[in-house]
């Protein structure tokens, strides 16, 4: 069964994180250059949010496209459901329909290990299916015949 840690380890450790206090202006430029849906929100080196581009969205929004002086705290998600790397794919894609969550924070006790984005689980699952498809694939080629059967 393919673990949250498995996925980690293929998608590699760029995190991109920021503080509560960081102008959203600010967040917003680091996401976009970046090309990241998501920032990670620490502060005393302690997971304290999440802001992904629905926060953004609904800020501009409401207030007609302008961010103001307003800060990261005013908008960031300060409850995100995180996953540990022992989680299973089948219950972090569970969790992402349940929840509407893009990303997730993966948290080993109180250690932020990554995130876990809708798109590393699409992937995660493709790559898996073609080895799996791959394998058996494999099998029935090695399929004894009826006559090798019989010979034995």
């Amino acid at each position: 069964m393919l673990k949250v840690s498995e996925i980690l380890r293929v998608k590699g450790d760029t995190l991109y994180t920021a503080t509560p206090d960081m102008p959203i202006l600010q967040a917003l430029e680091t996401m976009s250059e970046q090309d990241i849906g998501s920032l990670v929100i620490m502060e005393h080196g302690q997971l304290v949010g999440m802001l992904t581009f629905r926060e953004i969205i609904r800020h501009l929004h409401d207030n007609h496209g302008n961010t103001g002086t307003h800060t990261v705290r005013s908008i960031m998600d300060d409850a995100p459901v995180s996953v540990s790397p022992n989680t299973s794919a089948d219950e972090v894609q569970r969790l992402m329909l349940e929840k509407h969550a893009r990303y997730m924070p993966v948290m080993d006790g109180p250690i932020l290990m990554g995130v876990i984005s809708f798109y590393d689980m699409a992937q995660a699952i493709v790559a898996a299916q073609a080895f799996e498809n791959n394998m058996l694939k494999a099998y029935i080629r090695d399929w004894p015949s009826d006559s090798e059967a019989a010979s034995q």
